[in-house]
């Protein structure tokens, strides 16, 4: 866990910047340990942890805020939690890895990697807690394609329904999954859906909004939003628009559409839904629907690739081993959102760090030289605090 908490990016990094006579006294008072782990009794232990062991832990972590109404100022409509799904690349490589690998090839040159789709509960100050992973392969050796990001959701969609049965969910997702299939599975699970909808996609549901939301003015809201109004939106949403699907089933759909200007740049964006849209709604289910599906691009992909928990990097060549890695990734990636955007660190730190990259080096300097006593444990497990989150 401190592997990723620190920013450490690779098991070698244990050896060299954690394993000093202060960390080994705190891991001693907290744990038991003579010390810390060397990097690769670190990956031998991993090796032989069950994944069941570790892939539910970050779903337990966040029903536990859930549960103490931490996340309930996030929820769309006072009632849905935003879950966004997406897949991403994780580890690659330039020959076959094992047999499971997907494999690309572009200018006669083949990739083997591992890709893996999450769902994530994001919210509007920035939070992107994973909930569920389902890894992208071929495991199939008798299938005809390779396994893709439609597969995993239909297997990842009925564990999420079962680890989840009553949780008020809506789902944020991109144009790949506007189909029938999809908009059957939510009907039947009570799930609310956001599908990014391009206007290449979906012809006739994206003709007949055009047509539909030209004569509907009383379907239209103009919207001022920034610290200074500077951003103009304009809402525009049609429903019950017919649809029939590859499969020859009926839909009837809900289409909203923004268009966002700011410095004299208009962008689109354009959702599928389930939410019956109106003037007193249309914003919230934009601004705080729709539109957050980035966060699971940004705070959420983006971060653990570039923000220092390196997740294309190889923390092993055993694939079972690295999801075991993978998924304290996504438990510490939680964690340390909650002490980024608690108020102990900013009461502790008013004048903060400059950077999350510096918050995670102060971490490991105060790993690396404060050693905590039993006394200081006590006093700091029998002290009662409250921690606030940040809401911008």
């Amino acid at each position: 866990m401190l592997l990723f908490l620190c920013h450490l990016g690779s098991r070698r990094q244990i050896t060299h910047r954690l394993r000093t006579k202060a960390a080994s006294q705190t891991c001693k008072t907290l744990f038991g340990t003579a010390g810390v782990a060397h990097g690769d009794t670190v990956a031998n232990l991993c090796k032989k942890v069950a994944l069941s062991e570790v892939e539910g832990v970050p779903a337990e972590l966040t029903e536990k805020l859930i549960r103490s109404k931490v996340l309930y100022p996030y929820r769309i409509c006072d009632q849905y939690y935003l879950i966004a799904m997406d897949g991403t690349r994780t580890i690659s490589f330039k020959s076959r890895h094992c047999e499971s690998c997907l494999t690309q090839t572009q200018n006669g040159k083949t990739t083997y990697f591992h890709p893996v789709l999450e769902a994530k509960l994001v919210t509007s100050n920035g939070f992107a807690f994973s909930l569920m992973s389902e890894f992208i392969e071929n495991v199939d050796p008798g299938a005809t394609k390779q396994d893709c990001e439609w597969k995993a959701f239909l297997r990842l969609a009925p564990r999420l329904k079962e680890r989840f049965p009553k949780l008020p969910i809506c789902l944020a997702l991109d144009g790949l999954f506007a189909s029938g299939d999809i908009f059957v599975l939510c009907a039947k699970y009570g799930w609310k859906y956001f599908i990014s909808l391009k206007d290449k996609d979906l012809l006739s549901v994206n003709e007949e909004f055009d047509y539909v939301s030209k004569l509907q003015s009383e379907n239209q809201l103009s919207w001022r939003t920034g610290k200074k109004a500077e951003t103009h939106q304009q809402f525009s949403w049609a429903e019950d628009i017919h649809y029939i699907d590859s499969k020859k089933k009926e839909h009837l759909l809900n289409v909203v559409e923004c268009l966002e200007t700011e410095k004299d740049t208009t962008t689109k964006f354009k959702w599928l839904t389930n939410f019956n849209t109106n003037k007193s709604n249309v914003i919230e289910l934009c601004n705080s629907g729709g539109r957050l599906r980035w966060v699971i691009e940004n705070q959420g992909f983006n971060s653990q690739k570039t923000g220092g928990y390196h997740l294309e990097h190889p923390y092993s060549q055993n694939m079972k081993t690295f999801k075991v890695f993978y998924f304290l990734m996504q438990t510490a990636h939680l964690l340390f959102q909650l002490l980024a955007k608690g108020s102990l660190l900013k009461k502790s730190f008013p004048k903060g760090f400059g950077s999350l990259k510096n918050l995670a080096l102060s971490l490991l300097e105060a790993w690396r030289t404060r050693a905590v006593s039993p006394q200081e444990l006590f006093a700091i497990s029998t002290t009662q605090i409250q921690i606030r989150f940040d809401d911008s």
